[in-house]
């Protein structure tokens, strides 16, 4: 099924989060808008790179878990971890373990500190590639929403330059997606009017 779909609560939306209640509220929340937090960006940039060669909702699943695991996706303490304590995660049923994977967070910590004590930051390095506001685009099938795009291929040259691990075309572009900077949601999906003019509230850190 790829177009838009009326729900039990008559709201219609994009196919893919299905009936499941936390895809679905992720998809209403979460997914296409806009986000401008430095740390939240990095931290859904790793985890999509852990989603490659899964689904996302297996992520979504686990995304607590790795909160816990990875610091709260705190780039400073990320970026100081000694080999024991990547052989730790590498013992946590609660996250996917993947050495490569979890070096390439280490690195990508690095990476990101790197920018935000050289340059603006790295939100305004990413939203500049859109000028600052969410891409809309108007599909009407998710078989007509492309898996990568020459700017998403631009941004992962450059995230990978800067020494960013992970950060394929298909995975920035699925990252684009799900931080608003493209607004992918079907033109008939009742999120995709919203999104366009809707910014992401802070997540308060774990204590």
């Amino acid at each position: 099924m790829s177009r838009a779909v009326q729900h039990a609560d008559g709201l219609i939306r994009c196919p893919w989060p299905g009936e499941d209640p936390l895809y679905v509220a992720y998809h209403d929340t979460e997914w296409g808008v806009p986000e401008y937090d430095d740390r939240a960006l990095y931290e859904k940039l790793i985890l999509d790179g852990f989603q490659a060669g899964l689904s996302w909702i297996t992520i979504l699943r686990k995304r607590d878990n790795f909160r816990r695991a990875f610091d709260d996706f705190e780039p400073a303490k990320i970026a100081r971890y000694t080999e024991k304590k990547m052989h730790a995660l590498m013992q946590d049923a609660g996250i996917v373990r993947n050495r490569a994977k979890i070096e390439g967070t280490v690195k990508s910590a690095q990476a990101y500190l790197e920018i935000m004590e050289k340059s603006p930051g790295f939100s305004k390095l990413l939203w500049d590639y859109v000028d600052g506001k969410p891409k809309v685009n108007a599909f009407k099938t998710t078989a007509t929403v492309p898996a990568s795009t020459p700017l998403s291929v631009k941004i992962s040259k450059d995230l990978s330059s800067r020494g960013f691990k992970f950060v394929g075309p298909t995975i920035v572009y699925a990252f684009m997606q799900a931080t608003g900077m493209v607004n992918d949601h079907l033109v008939t999906c009742h999120c995709h009017a919203m999104c366009s003019g809707k910014q992401r509230a802070r997540r308060l850190p774990t204590t």
